[in-house]
């Protein structure tokens, strides 16, 4: 039996359930949308004597980033019918998926049915927009269900409140019941569509969103193994989730695709998952592919120094890794995912030196990790050292 602490709502939600399988019905709930933007808001739901809600709290890893908002001076306005809490809507589309669905499981085990999914927006200025992929995604778990953003506090007749059931942190696994939700109803009447060999690629995203030096050149190898280029970007939710059931091999550079594709992938795809960067952020998109699919991805860091934005010097999204195709391909070729992969150049000074200046990765802008910067220093110098050594014993 689950102990007192993992059914307290003011406790870290859990992966192995406890509150964050949960659901409550309540009644005349008063939604508080930010006023702010930034990491942790005062937001979320009120009683409507005043009293916090604990149970609509976003959670991030270690702590909740919604936190207890004050009652609204104004009476806020009356939102008739029984509505489905949602939380915050990211427009991020990363984030979305692990964070704004995390409480759709809920979809699959209602008594009655809802006249729509309730969210208060991340960022106040975006306001209540709701984007293509919003609407598709919740399409996808249930068709022909409204989505509204609360930009005003607004006191609701009845709202479902299901606890928070994925998420950043411990809940990249996600709960049982989530899970299971997913695989029953999201994206089930997608058929399969598309080459069994696969490429998820970033190039196409630009220096805004941090990526791979070298992409493309690791692009024309792939493709010369049989593989398709696959930019998501460019299609709909529902084209993507067709290519990801088709294909039996999957190469991905780390990002919110595989976030996607953890959510239609099965045990027996091949999937490898390429590291763009320096950090340990990738442990919780393993966790995430590992926990849906029931596989374990190869993780490849093959990368021969890292750029960090000059502003911010340290490993995040808007880094660039460099990538070292022939370490790649020595993975993949062990990996099952090539056939050759043994002699993929690694690119020269001069195809290095273009390949900079060609996307704009330079002093003004970005810096060469000094970690990356000091062991390739001191690789230099043992190579040296050797050539000496050798050099002095065949004189010797």
């Amino acid at each position: 039996m689950a102990g007192s602490a993992e059914h307290d709502p003011r406790k870290l939600p859990s992966p192995d359930g406890g509150w964050s399988e949960s659901i409550w019905t309540m009644n005349d709930v008063i939604v508080v949308p930010p006023l702010a933007s930034g990491m942790v808001q005062e937001a979320g739901l009120l009683r409507s004597d005043g009293r916090y809600i604990p149970e609509g709290a976003l959670w991030r890893r270690h702590r909740p980033i919604t936190i207890e908002p004050p009652m609204p001076q104004d009476p806020p306005e009356k939102l008739p019918g029984r509505w489905l809490w949602g939380g915050v809507l990211w427009a991020h589309f990363g984030h979305f998926l692990v964070e704004s669905s995390s409480r759709l499981w809920a979809l699959a085990h209602l008594e009655q049915p809802v006249d729509g999914i309730l969210f208060i927006p991340k960022r106040p200025a975006v306001g209540d927009q709701v984007r293509g992929f919003h609407r598709e995604f919740v399409s996808l778990m249930q068709q022909d269900l409204p989505i509204r953003v609360a930009v005003d506090p607004a006191q609701v007749e009845e709202l479902v409140v299901p606890g928070q059931g994925f998420g950043l942190g411990a809940l990249t696994e996600a709960t049982g019941k989530y899970r299971n939700a997913v695989h029953a109803r999201f994206a089930r009447d997608v058929s399969p569509e598309g080459p069994e060999k696969l490429y998820i690629s970033r190039s196409k995203l630009g220096l805004g969103k941090g990526g791979l030096l070298g992409e493309e050149q690791l692009e024309h190898l792939l493709a010369a193994e049989g593989y398709e280029i696959y930019h998501p970007q460019d299609h709909s939710l529902t084209e993507q989730l067709a290519r990801y059931k088709a294909a039996k091999y999957v190469i991905a550079a780390d990002g919110s695709a595989l976030h996607l594709f953890a959510m239609v992938g099965r045990p027996d795809q091949k999937v490898a998952m390429i590291l763009r960067r320096q950090s340990t952020a990738h442990t919780l998109l393993t966790k995430n592919v590992s926990a849906f699919c029931k596989c374990d991805p190869l993780v490849i860091g093959a990368l021969r120094t890292e750029w960090l934005p000059k502003k911010k010097q340290r490993s995040s999204r808007l880094s660039f890794g460099e990538l070292d195709h022939s370490a790649i391909g020595s993975a993949l070729k062990q990996g099952g995912f090539i056939a050759g992969g043994e002699d993929w150049p690694s690119l020269d000074d001069d195809a290095r030196e273009q390949l900079l200046k060609d996307k704009g990765i330079d002093s003004t802008r970005f810096v060469e990790s000094p970690e990356f910067k000091r062991a390739r220093i001191r690789a230099m110098r043992l190579a040296r050292r050797a050539r000496r050594a050798a050099r002095d014993s065949a004189e010797g």
